[in-house]
Formats: C-alpha cells, structure tokens, sequence
C-alpha cells in the first residue's frame, strides 16, 4: 500500500472541504499534501483524519495547511434542529460556549434560543 493510498480519506476529506491550491505529491514513501483551508476549524479536522490514520507523529505524511480566514474559528450555517449548544459542542466540545456564538453573532441574533435554519453564523476564536 502506497501512502497515497492510506492516506486517501485524507485527500476525500480535503476534496470535500473545497481546500484550495491543493499539492498532493508523493517520493520514498512520504506522501506531501500542500493547501489552503478556508478556516482553522476545517484545518483542524484535516489533521484529526491525518493523526486518526497515521498516528499522533505520523512519519510517511508532510502536510502545510494553511488558513485563508484566521479571524473567526469557523463560519457555520443552521441547519433544521441544532441550538447553539449543539453548535457550541460541534466546534467547541463544551455546549455552554454557545454564549461566545451567541456574543459574536449579536448583530443578528438578538435571543440564544431563537435561531434559524439558513443563517450563517461566526464560531470565534476562543
């Protein structure tokens, strides 16, 4: 098996993710991912995968992620059902965060129980 090929969720994951100006190569058995996720959220479940396949020090991937937006954590649209505490354990593995979505969203949220599907909102940097 090559490295590419064990690393292939990896690169299905980037792919999904829209990760721009993606650099996949691959010499003596190290696979080298280069690319630009929109956020430090998605760069971060891109590492997860690469760490749930490879291990905490995985010697057979080199990967520069960088981020194109550092000012917010991640951008997140409501879908049918989800509270901002679900939201807030999604990103933050701890729902009573949802008062820093709740505080970065003030100019269109105005009650943390009311929110909608379609809305975008800011999950900051905390």
């Amino acid at each position: 098996m090559t490295s590419k090929d064990k690393y292939q969720p990896v690169l299905d994951l980037g792919e999904s993710l829209g990760i721009k100006n993606g650099e996949v190569t691959e010499a003596d058995g190290v696979l080298k991912v280069k690319g630009e996720a929109k956020t430090p959220y998605e760069k971060n479940i891109l590492w997860d995968k690469i760490k749930e396949i490879g291990g905490d020090s995985p010697s057979d991937i080199k990967a520069n992620i960088t981020v194109a937006d550092t000012s917010v954590f991640h951008r997140h649209t409501v879908k049918s059902g989800e509270t901002l505490g679900k939201i807030a354990k999604q990103y933050y593995g701890n729902a009573s965060k949802y008062q820093d979505i709740f505080k970065a969203n003030s100019d269109i949220l105005k009650n943390p129980d009311l929110i909608h599907p379609g809305q975008e909102l800011i999950i900051p940097n905390i």
